[in-house]
């Protein structure tokens, strides 16, 4: 990782353009999937992880449109 990679990386990076309706749109997707993993998986060890890695699937999405965005929105 290079030095500017690491500034931007660690950097806070506010929402402009579309990011904040595709930031809604992702947890709008993984809550639906979330919700169904609730209802037709039994209570276990690998439910649990299937949460979570859902949950830090939406983060890294939301990461990846922060971090790798500089000032041109998505079209």
């Amino acid at each position: 990782m290079t030095n500017e990679q690491i500034e931007n990386t660690f950097t806070y990076h506010p929402p402009f353009g579309t990011q904040t309706q595709r930031y809604q749109d992702l947890r709008e997707e993984a809550r639906t999937l979330a919700k169904l993993i609730q209802e037709a998986c039994p209570e276990s060890r690998e439910k649990s992880l299937a949460l979570t890695e859902l949950q830090q699937a939406v983060m890294w999405a939301n990461a990846s449109i922060a971090i790798n965005e500089f000032t041109t929105p998505h079209d």
